[in-house]
């Protein structure tokens, strides 16, 4: 008999698709419902009232007819979703036992300030107990996000160390770590070409030392060179390798990931582009429908190729 697990395993590297990521925390909640049409006077930034708005615009998503399995392989959430609940069951439990949707929690607590070129992550003091309301949520994996933001061999290692220190420890407790290295699109072509140059080199090297039992996903800015990530893709630690829109608008962001055979989207803003609060639920349906056609378009072009 299938366990639970398999079936998600399966889900996350056979099925054609891509992850909506839905994992906006507390710096990036107020830009998100801004853009949704909820003003910052609407709420007390970091505070309850800011968190109960965006999860009603994260439930209205979920809820909707169109936001399902068929299409949608994963979805990340942040901690405080988490901990809520849609239809009166546990988010993670609604996604998967409804939707057939997995689900990842999002672990990073934000970024240091920038030094050698890079901002790594913050101190995860919370990193254990949050890992252990993974398990008892039974979500499939976790995700963490750093920035490269210039060409610089030294910040980029120590990026890529401190995300699969990171990852040791989320594997340890059973899950799989997405590890997201974003580079940051505002580069110019050149030196972002260099960087995610010296990126794939520093993450095929850490690879190659994983055991063949510890597999982890990654998640990365779409190339400046097309199929730049083949080697990452067929490594076999590798279970997955997602794009982010990283500030692309839908569009490009789709025509750039078609370009590249095998990486699915992983896309938040670039997903919830155009929703609206006043939208009439057929209004907000058909949007929503539009928007996760084209990138499952995209996802699925190069896929099998």
């Amino acid at each position: 008999m299938t366990t639970e697990y398999e079936k998600q395993l399966q889900k996350i590297c056979e099925f054609a698709g891509f992850i909506a990521a839905l994992d906006q925390s507390g710096g990036s909640t107020p830009k998100a419902l801004k853009l949704y049409g909820i003003p910052d006077e609407a709420y007390a930034i970091g505070e309850p009232s800011m968190y109960d708005k965006m999860h009603s615009y994260r439930e209205r998503i979920m809820k909707s007819p169109k936001f399902n399995g068929d299409r949608i392989i994963g979805a990340i959430l942040f901690e405080n979703t988490l901990r809520r609940t849609v239809n009166d069951k546990p988010t993670a439990q609604y996604l998967w036992d409804d939707l057939e949707i997995v689900p990842f929690l999002k672990i990073d607590e934000g970024l240091m300030h920038e030094h050698d070129g890079v901002q790594i992550m913050k101190a995860m003091k919370n990193l254990h107990s949050l890992l252990e309301l993974a398990v008892d949520h039974k979500v499939f994996g976790t995700k963490a996000r750093s920035l490269i933001k210039h060409a610089n061999q030294k910040g980029i290692k120590t990026n890529v160390e401190q995300q699969f220190t990171i990852a040791r420890s989320v594997m340890q407790h059973g899950l799989h770590p997405i590890i997201e290295p974003e580079v940051d699109i505002k580069l110019d072509s050149e030196e972002k070409n260099l960087a995610e140059n010296m990126l794939k080199t520093t993450l095929l090297e850490h690879l190659n030392k994983l055991e063949p039992n510890e597999k982890v996903l990654l998640k990365l800015t779409l190339p400046t060179t097309d199929n730049l990530y083949k080697e990452c893709i067929d490594h076999p630690n590798v279970l997955r390798v997602f794009a982010l829109s990283g500030g692309y608008n839908r569009m490009t962001a789709n025509e750039l990931l078609a370009k590249n055979e095998k990486v699915v989207a992983s896309f938040s803003r670039a997903l919830t582009e155009g929703l609206h609060l006043t939208d009439t639920e057929e209004e907000f349906d058909k949007k929503l429908d539009d928007s996760i056609e084209s990138i499952y378009l995209a996802s699925v072009s190069g896929m099998y190729e």
